[in-house]
Formats: structure tokens, C-alpha cells, sequence
């Protein structure tokens, strides 16, 4: 005998990355260097003195005050969890729900509106420009129908890496403030593009910055994203949260990494000239190429099955994310920034492939 779930679950399909075993793999968006040796060191040091027959902290006060000096903000703006998904999950078991919506345009980040959905909260989509820009009259004509709680901006966008100009985020703000909803700005890729929505934060404004430890802090295995807001929206987060939810070891090693924040800057600025380089190269090629601010390309082989590409580059060894199945990326592939020997690799064998 089974039981049934959810109805509106029944016909959901999970996420999931492609975890293969290659030589060249970039289809997750991790970082291809380690953290400091330093880090490892100091966690497993401090490891030791780990109560673990105690409970954890359940506030997370010492990793919430470093985020906070990190930010230049109060820790009572900060909240941190299990990966920026369960921030996200968090934000809208807080402000999503039966009878509200979220609000989303695609092409972007899967999970806010599959998370939304996970919470029975409607999802209103609209559609990005023709050249995967946020278009303003379509922001209007999605807020005006759905008049949502929470409404979602990916910036650097995934998939596409795209930057939201900061004129736009702030009509968007604007407008979503004007409803008494809810925006959220997620920036897993935030380090890597030339401005920032934190820049917009103030107690009054209904906006929150969500952020990641897996990409820039090289800490993917660690499982730690964070929220900065305003300290009464960061309250309504800590109603909702399980209890203990963030384990000590978890704590520690957030706490520890923004003490080497110097080694993440210049391991970013090398990923962003890696990133033009790659760039440059993928221009020669037959390809169309999307700007990116994160740390992958979106681009899709011209005159060529997406796939086919994408299958052959798999065959020898080299892992990218297929996008060629996505709704608005028909034969789109999208490409993570690896070291300058997997990317060289990478680059041979598609050059190689679309002769």
C-alpha cells in the first residue's frame, strides 16, 4: 500500500544536477579552487572543541555577527541557513503560503519558483526580452495580475549570468513595495558582477539579498547560504525555521571563512578574468554567446543540435549543463568557469566538435 501525496506535488519533478565522473566537470557552478589551507586547518583545529553531545547555537549568533561585519550591517539583519535554498524555503513558509503568489521571469533560477510551489504558494511567471533582459512593462503587467508577496530577481541571473542593471532593480522595488509585497534578490553569484543590491538595503524598504558560501567562498560541501534585510523580516524568519536547523560544524566553518575574505576576493578577481578569456575564445567559435556577470557563460551552438553538442562534449570527458530542454533556451548550454586547464580542454573539444 502507498500513500498519495499531495495533490499538487503528484506531477512534480525533483531538481537535479547531473553528478558524472569526468575529467572536465562544469556544469555546477562550483569553484574550481579549494579554500584556503589556512581554512581547513583552523576548522579542523577548532573542530575539537565542539560540544556535539549539545545542541548548537540555535540563533547562530557568532556566524551571524560575522556576516555582519563582512556586510557592514547589524546581526540582527542576517540570517544564515542550510544553503540559500532553505533561506529561500524559509522566506516563503514566512511570506508565501495558501492564498498568496510569488512572482518570477523566466528564463531564471528553478528553485524560486519550485520552492515556492513546495510551500502551496501560486506562482505567476512572466517572460524576460528577447534578449533574456528584465522588461519592465512585463514586471508591471506580472505584479499587476498577480499582486504578490514575494517577487524574485536573480541577479546574476541563472541561467543566463545576466546582470540586472541597478536602475531596474530599483523600479522593481518600487513597484513590488507599492503592493506590500516582498522582494528578493538573489545573488548566489554576487561577488562576481560589478554592483550589488546591498547597496539598496534599509530597514524601511521591503528587500532582502540572499547570498551563498558554495560559489565564491569555495564551500559548496558545506551547505551555507545567508539572508540580508531588514531586522523585522529576519524576525519572521527566525518564527518559522526548524529548530537547531544550522549544525555547529556548519557554524564554525561560515564563522572561520570571512576571516580569509581577502583570499575569496582575489580567487574571484581570477575567475572573472578566466571568465573574459573564455569569453573571447567562445566569440571565435560559431556559438552565440550571452554577457555574463557570474562565474558561467550561457551560449548555444549555431546551426547545430544543443544536444548532439552537448552529448559529444560528455563523450570526451567534459561535463557542461544542458539547457537545451528548458522552456526559452532551446539549445542553450551553459558552461562554469573552471581553471584555465579544464577550460583549455573544454574549448578544444567543442572547437573540435562544431568543425
Amino acid at each position: 500500500m502507498t500513500v498519495a501525496p499531495r495533490e499538487d506535488l503528484a506531477l512534480m519533478a525533483g531538481y537535479h544536477s547531473p553528478q558524472v565522473d569526468v575529467p572536465v566537470r562544469l556544469n555546477t557552478n562550483e569553484s574550481p579552487e579549494p579554500p584556503p589551507q589556512a581554512w581547513v586547518r583552523e576548522v579542523l583545529e577548532a573542530a575539537a572543541g565542539i560540544a556535539w553531545n549539545r545542541y548548537p547555537d540555535r540563533r547562530a549568533g557568532d556566524l551571524r555577527a560575522a556576516i555582519a561585519g563582512l556586510h557592514g550591517v547589524d546581526p540582527a539583519q542576517v540570517f544564515a541557513a542550510n544553503g540559500s535554498n532553505e533561506v529561500l524555503q524559509t522566506v516563503l513558509l514566512a511570506y508565501g503560503g495558501a492564498g498568496r503568489a510569488a512572482a518570477v521571469w523566466e528564463p531564471t533560477y528553478a528553485l524560486h519558483a519550485h520552492i515556492a510551489r513546495l510551500t502551496g504558494t501560486a506562482v505567476h511567471t512572466g517572460e524576460r526580452g528577447a534578449d533574456l533582459s528584465l522588461d519592465l512593462d512585463e514586471v508591471d503587467r506580472v505584479l499587476d495580475l498577480a499582486r504578490p508577496s514575494v517577487a524574485f530577481l536573480c541577479s546574476p541571473n541563472n541561467p543566463t549570468g545576466m546582470v540586472d542593471p541597478e536602475p531596474v532593480v530599483r523600479a522593481v522595488l518600487e513597484r513590488v513595495e507599492a503592493l506590500d509585497g516582498l522582494l528578493v534578490v538573489d545573488e548566489a553569484y554576487g561577488q562576481f558582477a560589478p554592483w550589488t543590491a546591498l547597496s539598496l538595503l534599509d530597514e524601511s524598504r521591503p528587500l532582502a539579498v540572499t547570498r551563498t558560501f558554495s560559489k565564491t567562498w569555495s564551500m559548496a560541501a558545506a551547505r551555507l547560504g545567508y539572508l540580508v534585510g531588514p531586522s523585522w523580516l529576519v524576525a519572521e524568519l527566525d518564527k518559522v525555521v526548524l529548530p537547531y536547523h544550522l549544525d555547529a560544524f556548519t557554524q564554525l566553518a561560515g564563522t572561520l571563512a570571512v576571516r580569509h575574505v581577502a583570499e575569496m576576493q582575489a580567487r574571484v578577481g581570477r575567475l572573472v578574468a578566466e571568465r573574459e578569456r573564455l569569453v573571447a575564445r567562445l566569440s571565435e567559435l560559431a556559438v552565440q554567446v550571452w554577457p555574463s556577470g557570474a562565474n558561467f557563460v550561457l551560449f548555444r551552438p549555431l546551426g547545430r543540435d544543443g544536444h548532439a553538442v552537448w552529448r559529444a562534449l560528455l563523450e570526451r570527458g567534459v561535463l557542461v549543463r544542458d539547457c537545451t530542454s528548458w522552456p526559452r533556451l532551446e539549445g542553450c548550454l551553459r558552461v562554469t568557469i573552471g581553471t584555465p586547464e579544464e577550460d583549455d580542454v573544454f574549448l578544444d573539444e567543442l572547437s573540435e566538435i562544431l568543425r
